[in-house]
This record gives structure tokens, sequence and C-alpha cells, in this order.
């Protein structure tokens, strides 16, 4: 699949929302505020936001096919996967960007039918590839010069939610107009 040129591109239109057919996103810093904690026996915990869990299964029941693509394998993200219905799970993959575009092959979607969204410089490459990429205002910097939207709520309170509500408005809008 070919990369997307690296001239700047406007702000994603509610047209380029609407069109979105696979939300996929990091986990560490997106879908939590980026801590892990480690307990004396290994155990790990991380703190999900119920919001943003409230607008993935929204944006499932809207057929829009949800991704977490995690550089890390971890026995809470599975936890938390299962328990949302998240079909598609990737962890331990540093490389965002292949493991996208196999997703998206796999899917039969292109690009522009993406939106990845991270926080950090091995997100970049997904987040230039996909037509729209999103970070949190507390990623690298790195991370924010690939994004084309940068949510106003923060990785783990909210920005997943912010972004599934972006593509579930903007294809209520396109299904009211026709």
């Amino acid at each position: 699949m070919p990369a997307r040129s690296t001239a700047p591109r406007p702000t994603p239109t509610r047209a380029d929302w609407a069109r979105v057919r696979l939300f996929a996103m990091d986990v560490d810093g997106v879908l939590t505020d980026g801590n892990v904690f480690i307990a004396h026996g290994r155990s790990e915990l991380k703190s999900f936001s119920i919001l943003d869990g409230s607008g993935l299964k929204r944006a499932i029941r809207q057929g829009v096919a949800i991704a977490w693509i995690s550089g890390r394998p971890s026995p809470a993200t599975t936890a938390r996967a299962k328990e949302l219905g998240i079909p598609h799970v990737v962890q331990g993959r540093s490389d965002k960007l292949t493991a996208l575009q196999e997703l998206a092959r796999e899917l039969n979607l292109h690009a522009d039918d993406c939106v990845y969204m991270g926080d950090d410089d091995i997100d970049a490459p997904a987040m230039r590839w996909a037509r729209i990429g999103v970070s949190v205002p507390g990623a690298m910097a790195v991370a924010h010069a690939a994004a084309d939207y940068i949510t106003q709520r923060d990785g783990g309170r909210g920005a997943v939610r912010e972004v599934c509500d972006l593509i579930l408005a903007a294809r209520a809008a396109k299904k009211a107009t026709g």
C-alpha cells in the first residue's frame, strides 16, 4: 500500500470522518494515561476510561472496525479488550505501520478508510499512512507533527471517545443528508 504524501494536509473534514471504516489506535498513552503500575508479583495495573469504552462500543455497533495495536503485550490490555468486544487486538508489535497495513489488507480497506491514533514516535508512521492521524495533547512532538487532529481530551481521559463521537456524528450527518 503506498505511503501518503508528506505534504501537509488540511484539517479532516466531516466527509473524511464519515468515510472511516477502521479506527485503530495505540493503547498506552491513548487508551490509558500512559502509566503502568507493576505490583510485587509482577501483576500489572492500568486505568482505562469508561468514556472511551462507551464510545468504542457505540462505534462497533455502528459498523466501525476497531483495532488496538500495542508495542507491548499486556494482560490488562487483553482483559479490557475482551470486556469491550474489541475485534482486533495486536500486541507486541513495535512496527505499528506494518501491523495497520496488514489489518487494513485483511479487512479489504485502504489508507483513506482508516484513522490511526497514537502518542509516540513508533505511532507516527501509521498516523501518516492513515487518512486521518490523531494524537493526544500529551503526545511526543513527532506524534503531534504526524497528526491531522489533536484531541482536546487527554489519553486515558476520553480522547478516544472524542474521536468516536467525531466519526459517528459525521456518519449520522451523511446519512441524514443522503
